[in-house]
């Protein structure tokens, strides 16, 4: 079978196509044909040698978020059977509950082999299977932008219709958190340095906007935007660069989810925190079941994830380089086989 391996950090340069022998499943696994991989930050983070968690890269099979068919099962697998519809969870060993310790060692594509290959093993219980109408391509989408964006907004201070969200940027996670949020009936505020990138958050669902560049202080229109009693939830991307606003634009009591290393910025003053009243949650994708619950939103509300780009397995890395320039809205998707 072709897969792309990292054996270093090489930045934009670092997937190269391989061969390698095809998996059997074991006792307890399900073999997967891969028809779909999508990228995320993360993904470019570890290429360039910047991501701050558990990584292998000895032999690496890059990528987290993947869909295919099932084409094979081992000894004693009864969750699943020959040709169901599949992804592939981030960590495969958190299936419920609290975020489990050995979850940064279970991740795919960062301590154990990612999903960029045209077959892979994965034990039965960290699969999920896809919502009925989605594409493959489509279905890749969801193990980590839309789990985050889901964990950020349900698992710890579950959003309520009528409240507001602030969404951080048009990537991956924010689009999910602005349609997640329409489907709620809650209101959304979306920012972006692009009005073209705006101008599609609305289509999306989003109620009002804020263009960074033209509102540096962009916290004050927030708050102007919310008759200044600030927002309820932030889906916080950015990272250090950016928290200090998000804080400075969250209600009392509001919560945020720390999500992203976007933008560098200095150390948070806790004080800052303090006089808001507001919880600053780190956000770490999510369970096995955070997905299954997510997938019937989906199904319910007919929600398609937003794919930006689809580049062909052989381009894969033009992936991973469009990822970099970051024009994109939504996801980049890369067609396996």
């Amino acid at each position: 079978m072709r897969a792309y391996e990292m054996s270093a950090a090489k930045g934009l340069d670092s997937w190269s196509l391989v061969e390698r022998p095809a998996p059997e499943p074991g006792r307890g696994q399900v073999l997967v044909r891969m028809r779909a991989a999508s990228l995320n930050y993360r993904d470019l983070l570890i290429a360039q040698n910047r991501y701050p968690f558990a990584i292998n890269l000895d032999r690496l099979i890059p990528v987290s978020d993947g869909a295919g068919e099932v084409v094979g099962v081992g000894e004693g697998v009864r969750r699943f059977k020959g040709g169901e519809r599949v992804a592939g969870i981030f960590s495969q060993s958190w299936l419920g509950g609290a975020q489990v310790d050995d979850m940064w060692q279970t991740a795919l594509g960062g301590a154990v082999d990612g999903v960029l290959t045209e077959y892979h093993v994965f034990d039965a219980d960290g699969l999920v299977r896809l919502p009925d109408g989605l594409s493959f391509e489509e279905g890749a989408t969801l193990p980590c932008a839309a789990v985050t964006a889901w964990n950020s907004l349900y698992g710890c201070k579950p959003l309520k219709a009528g409240e507001t969200v602030l969404a951080l940027g048009t990537g991956g996670v924010s689009v999910f958190a602005i349609q997640f949020a329409k489907a709620a009936g809650a209101r959304v505020i979306a920012t972006s340095s692009s009005d073209a990138k705006l101008a599609k958050a609305k289509a999306l669902g989003a109620h009002e906007t804020i263009n960074y560049t033209a509102h540096p202080d962009w916290e004050l229109e927030v708050r102007r935007l919310t008759g200044g009693a600030g927002v309820d939830h932030v889906v916080e991307v950015g990272g250090t660069g950016t928290l200090p606003r998000s804080i400075a634009s969250t209600r009392a009591g509001g919560h945020i989810g720390l999500i992203g290393l976007l933008a560098e910025g200095e150390a948070i003053d806790p004080l800052a925190i303090l006089g808001a009243s507001c919880l600053v949650r780190g956000v770490a994708v999510g369970s096995r079941e955070m997905f299954e619950d997510m997938n019937r939103a989906i199904a319910l509300h007919d929600i398609k994830p937003v794919v930006d780009r689809t580049f062909a397995f052989e381009e894969a890395p033009a992936a991973l380089a469009a990822l970099a320039e970051a024009s994109h809205v939504g996801k980049i998707v890369i067609r396996i086989g």
